[in-house]
């Protein structure tokens, strides 16, 4: 089939196993940019399986590296419990549960991937606390010493590459230029966040300067490190309160 966007053949070979006969039906939704993720089932995250489907956003290997860097970072720290904000298909935090000995929750606002969250925990044989929680709109009651979090934060109206328009909108766009989750996340852990917490975040490209002054605004006297992803962006930010 021409025109096909690059298939591996890792990838291919999952495709013929999984639709056999209706290979072409497959290749016709690739053709369409439908993500081949979708297609498979599943994606490789950090040494988990992750099953994916269109609730969630798929993982992307930027935070693999966001949860590589975490649990560096979380090896020489007395980090006893944190929380996943808008985990989606729960690959951060099981990911982190999977390598680091601590109690984490996960939240999201949407109930359909909270099942497919609580599924890939169950694959990956690691128990993780997962509640509905609409973030924007309502406080937790726990206290945590680490929140991490990959929140929506395309700005609304910015261009992305054409697959995502398959993923769940919720989990992309963010109000506010993309920062309105991290206003927000930065506020409720005012009151969820332990003393001498840690704040993680995966960031848009463009956002490190803005959220970095919303930070120092509730935070004066926070440590504030920015790194860059495999592309050379600055994609993460890791908060000392």
């Amino acid at each position: 089939m021409k025109n096909l966007p690059s298939i591996g053949k890792a990838e291919f070979q999952a495709l013929k196993e999984i639709y056999q006969g209706d290979l072409n039906e497959a290749l016709k939704k690739i053709k369409k940019n439908y993500p081949i993720q979708y297609l498979i089932g599943y994606v490789d995250f950090y040494h988990c399986q992750i099953k994916v489907n269109e609730h969630v956003l798929i993982p992307r290997f930027e935070t693999e590296y966001l949860v590589e860097e975490t649990i560096k970072l979380l090896q020489n720290k007395k980090i006893k419990s944190g929380i996943d904000l808008c985990t989606g298909s729960g690959a951060i935090a099981i990911a982190l549960k999977k390598y680091l000995k601590f109690k984490i929750d996960a939240c999201d606002i949407s109930e359909e991937a909270l099942k497919l969250a609580q599924e890939n925990a169950q694959i990956n044989g690691v128990k993780i606390n997962f509640f509905k929680k609409d973030i924007l709109k309502e406080t937790i009651t726990n206290k945590y010493d680490l929140i991490i979090s990959n929140p929506p934060y395309v700005k609304v109206g910015e261009y992305t590459s054409p697959e995502t328009k398959y993923e769940p909108q919720i989990a992309l766009y963010a109000h506010n230029n993309g920062l309105e989750f991290y206003e927000r996340i930065l506020k409720l852990a005012k009151e969820i966040l332990n003393e001498k917490g840690l704040i993680i975040f995966e960031i848009g490209a463009t956002l490190g300067n803005d959220i970095k002054k919303i930070v120092l605004k509730i935070y004066p006297q926070a440590k504030i490190t920015i790194k860059k992803d495999y592309n050379n962006f600055d994609r993460f930010m890791f908060i000392e309160t």
